[in-house]
């Protein structure tokens, strides 16, 4: 008996016929659809009016709605996949001899479509039209991807090591495979390359899309009642009128109140930027730390690097101001007595920002400055911790080598 072939060598002595199947009857099919298609146009089958049955009462009414699509690219699968479930409804409804009635909308609101104008507008000024990216060189391509893979990994390991197992890879790399994402070449998968400047408008993506959409949704055989159609935004007056109706009559019913609260905010876009709004983040909440004012006493060490320091606290002594300190932010304040050390990166940036609703200088980063800008430091009268929202004036900058050797003292941590 002969030995059986390798699997590997069998599957080499495989052949596949590649001659082509025939396509006459998809054919037939889509032709009968685009036929059909144009019948309900011309007839007008699912727009909706009053209906009266033969003794002149109204016919049992039907309704079924669907969540507006976001408007910053075509429709997907996913909403095909779930639109079916109310184009059904609604034609079996129809069928039933009810009066049914399925309207749509496309979603604007947001902040996906502002923040992807801006980042459009962000890298033609860096870049030029048509852009030429760093990472079309492949050495400077290399290391950027090096770089956000250690990022994302570093943010895994730390996910795992406080108990959140998730993958190593973010959104980005998932769907990209390098996490290098720029908007003008997501946008010349969808339109004309010499057409995506225009998109650097915000209210060019809701001249756009929305009609696309409309076009995609017929050739699908949607059955919507397209005079009952509208995006949202203050560009569509009528839809305008109406939230604003709604939420002045929830207000006037107690329902709603005007207020503030912590919230993750975009200092670029000028609002609060939601979960859903964010380009990177999702999930991210405030955090709230506590500030222990760790107060600079005069050197007297002599020491060079200590130079900047001396004249900083000599001018805010002229300029009648509280004291300059050392503000490190923690999480646990009643672990904070006794303080004797202050730890600082002796590569780090920090500066010395002025805190008009205390009348002291801060030592921090830009970062932690930046967030202080934006903190009520009194929400009851609401005062803020700056005199300008989301700006705080930097008197001096040090190096953390600079501020090694300090004396210090914890007035309000003893």
């Amino acid at each position: 008996m002969a030995p059986a072939a390798p699997p590997a060598a069998e599957m080499a002595n495989l052949s596949v016929s590649t001659a082509p199947k025939g396509t006459a009857k998809r054919d037939a099919l889509c032709a009968s659809e685009v036929e059909v298609q144009a019948m309900w146009e011309r007839e007008k089958a699912f727009e909706s009016n009053p209906c009266y049955d033969e003794d002149g009462n109204k016919k049992e009414k039907f309704i079924v709605t669907f969540p507006y699509p976001y408007s910053n690219g075509h429709l997907h699968l996913g909403h095909a996949f779930s639109l079916t479930k109310a184009v059904f409804r609604a034609q079996f409804e129809r069928n039933r001899g009810k009066n049914s009635l399925f309207p749509f909308a496309f979603h604007c609101t947001g902040m996906p479509i502002q923040a992807a104008a801006n980042k459009l507008k962000s890298e033609i000024e860096l870049y030029g039209v048509p852009p030429k990216f760093p990472e079309e060189d492949p050495v400077v391509r290399a290391q950027m991807e090096a770089e956000l893979a250690a990022a994302a990994k570093a943010k895994a390991d730390k996910q795992a090591a406080g108990g959140k197992v998730k993958g190593g890879k973010t959104k980005l790399i998932q769907k990209t495979g390098t996490g290098i994402v720029r908007q003008w070449n997501i946008l010349k998968r969808m339109v004309p390359e010499e057409e995506i400047p225009k998109f650097a408008d915000p209210i060019y993506w809701l001249m756009h899309f929305p009609p696309i959409g409309v076009d995609h949704m017929k050739r699908f055989g949607s059955g919507v009642d397209w005079r009952r159609a509208f995006i949202t935004t203050s560009v569509n007056g009528y839809y305008d009128a109406f939230i604003r109706w709604q939420f002045n009559v929830l207000k006037q019913k107690g329902k709603v109140l005007f207020g503030k609260r912590n919230n993750v905010y975009s200092l670029v876009d000028g609002q609060v930027c939601a979960d859903h709004d964010r380009s990177e983040g999702e999930g991210v909440g405030p955090q709230e730390y506590v500030l222990i004012k760790l107060k600079v006493l005069a050197p007297d060490h002599g020491q060079e690097r200590h130079g900047k320091m001396e004249k900083l606290l000599k001018r805010v002594e002229d300029e009648g101001k509280k004291g300059v300190y050392f503000v490190p932010a923690t999480l646990r304040p009643e672990t904070m007595y006794g303080q004797t050390n202050c730890f600082v990166l002796p590569t780090g940036e920090y500066g010395a920002y002025y805190v008009d609703a205390t009348d002291e200088v801060f030592i921090m980063s830009a970062r932690s400055a930046r967030g202080l800008s934006c903190q009520a430091y009194d929400a009851a009268n609401d005062v803020y911790f700056t005199k300008e929202f989301g700006k705080i004036e930097c008197l001096e900058t040090f190096t953390g080598d600079e501020l090694l050797g300090l004396p210090l003292k914890a007035p309000n941590a003893t």
